[in-house]
């Protein structure tokens, strides 16, 4: 069985209630967090992921929010006694930044720190992040301030598919990843330079004939739910939902 795990739901500005937006995938014997907000050890604790367990992390863009716990996911990691090695995703723009930042802290000198295996994405739409016997995590370029992937991640056995937005203006390269797609999350940050409004989004989903669209990046404190919900519904057919923090998604 698929599992998605919202790990955090905020805009770039995170509060008591919601984190910055990241999301783990369990499928098999893949254990996948995608984007690394804050501490991403306190979440991945709460919600009983062994330090061992984690298997990949895909990163989509080189801003804070979505890659400053990074390097205490690293440290964390290896203090917990993790020896094996880490695979790491992302473009070459988000790969290169990581790693700098990352050598900074000279882990490479630490005793026993485990190997962390760095992957550049092309950036290509459809191209293959990873894929085994369960899952398949394909990209797109989206449409956001600097190069930034939008994810489909298909369970191959249950036959259902979730995409991903990322953080992005509307765009036609989401439409297109999220095609028939059971469930769409999408940002909802606002309509601005790249950034998506919940109509825009619901705009979108209803392009692609995504069955469900889940809204994400948005602020729960500072912004009306049933305003964001309403939004979307005015140009979306489908079922609207708000993501939460530790929402828990089957596929």
């Amino acid at each position: 069985m698929g599992q998605v795990v919202i790990l955090g739901s905020s805009n770039a500005i995170p509060d008591e209630v919601q984190e910055n937006t990241h999301m783990l995938v369990k499928t098999g014997s893949r254990v996948i967090l995608i984007d690394t907000a804050s501490n991403p050890i306190a979440r991945l604790g709460k919600i009983g992921i062994h330090y061992d367990d984690l298997t990949d992390v895909i990163l989509t863009h080189f801003h804070p929010d979505h890659v400053a716990g990074f390097p205490q996911l690293l440290m964390g990691l290896w203090l917990q006694g993790r020896r094996k090695a880490l695979d790491v995703y992302g473009f070459t723009h988000t790969i290169s930044r990581v790693k700098k930042n990352v050598e900074l802290y000279d882990f490479k000198n630490w005793p026993d720190f485990f190997e962390v295996v760095y992957h550049e994405v092309p950036e290509e739409e459809g191209v293959i992040v990873l894929e085994d016997e369960t899952v398949r995590v394909s990209g797109t370029p989206v449409k956001h301030l600097i190069p930034t992937l939008g994810m489909r991640i298909q369970f191959l056995k249950e036959d259902k598919s979730l995409v991903y937005s990322c953080d992005t203006e509307p765009c036609e390269q989401v439409v297109r990843l999220a095609e028939g797609t059971d469930v769409l999350i999408h940002e909802a940050t606002g309509e601005s330079v790249g950034h998506t409004s919940p109509a825009q989004a619901g705009e979108i989903a209803q392009k692609a004939g995504a069955k469900v669209l889940f809204l994400i990046h948005y602020s729960f404190s500072k912004q009306d739910p049933g305003k964001l919900l309403a939004e979307a519904h005015s140009t979306f057919k489908g079922a609207v939902h708000l993501t939460r923090d530790f929402m828990i998604m089957e596929f």
